[in-house]
């Protein structure tokens, strides 16, 4: 639904987030109100109840950032979690449009400096509208460890104020740029309610995998797929376009793709 052209330069450490697809600006967001209407006129009573707080079903390891199961004799199937960094820039609005139609959860990693465009703003309303979980990924995606206290706290609070005046609420959970955590930052977000949420693999920002088919095939073929996987995406191009193969792969797979909302919260 929402098209728009490519994203922002960047290069990743590990898995982290930012790509390096050259900025352009073919269509802006000018289907945003139109399709926005639209689908507020579709909500169902159990999108909005997704809205609610789940009772805490999983809960993140500390150490490996894994997504575990607080009862194993209830649920067999392995798990995995979609996460998608860098939003709202160009494509995080389809990948929720897409993900919906799949009947798929994820949670959408928000980078304050995109809010500063009102199309921006009205995609991270549409993607909270539509039942997924708000994280907060860091103002202006600069690595924690080489900001003073002051500027961590900046970078971070400022999103939550950000984001809380657009959904009304404030972001669930915290991925700090590269993975890069202070003692600082995990005082800060655990004092703000927020769980600390880096990740287990995650392919889209590496060159190789920039096409719908090669990010599919090494996401569904990872070593590194298995119970508990927390998969790390971002608002590119080639995301958007492979998300529908990656999810339905997954669930080909055995794999349940898990609505963070029954992750446990501090």
């Amino acid at each position: 639904m929402y098209k728009a052209a490519a994203a922002v330069i960047c290069t990743c450490l590990l898995a982290g987030c930012q790509s390096n697809e050259k900025m352009q600006t073919n269509k802006p967001h000018s289907q945003a109100a139109a399709n926005h209407a639209k689908r507020e006129n579709h909500h169902t009573k159990e999108e909005k109840q997704k809205k609610q707080k789940a009772e805490p079903r999983y809960y993140i390891n500390p150490k490996s950032f894994s997504v575990e199961k607080m009862d194993e004799q209830k649920e067999k199937k392995p798990i995995a979690l979609v996460t998608i960094d860098d939003a709202p820039d160009q494509h995080a609005a389809e990948i929720a449009d897409k993900l919906h139609d799949l009947n798929a959860s994820a949670i959408f990693f928000v980078n304050g400096h995109f809010l500063k465009k009102d199309e921006n703003k009205k995609a991270l309303k549409h993607i909270h509208e539509l039942g997924f979980m708000i994280g907060n990924h860091t103002m202006t995606h600069q690595n924690l460890k080489d900001l003073s206290e002051q500027k961590q706290r900046e970078e971070i609070i400022g999103v939550n104020k950000a984001v809380e005046k657009i959904i009304g609420e404030k972001p669930a959970f915290f991925r700090a740029p590269f993975g890069s955590n202070t003692d600082y930052s995990d005082r800060l977000i655990k004092k703000e309610g927020m769980v600390k949420m880096n990740w287990t693999f995650g392919y889209d920002w590496d060159q190789k995998y920039q096409s719908k088919k090669a990010l599919t095939d090494i996401t569904l073929n990872s070593p590194y797929l298995r119970d508990g996987a927390n998969i790390l995406m971002h608002d590119r191009k080639w995301t958007a376009e492979a998300m529908p193969d990656i999810v339905k792969g997954l669930r080909h797979k055995g794999y349940t793709v898990i609505d963070p909302r029954a992750i446990k919260r501090p």
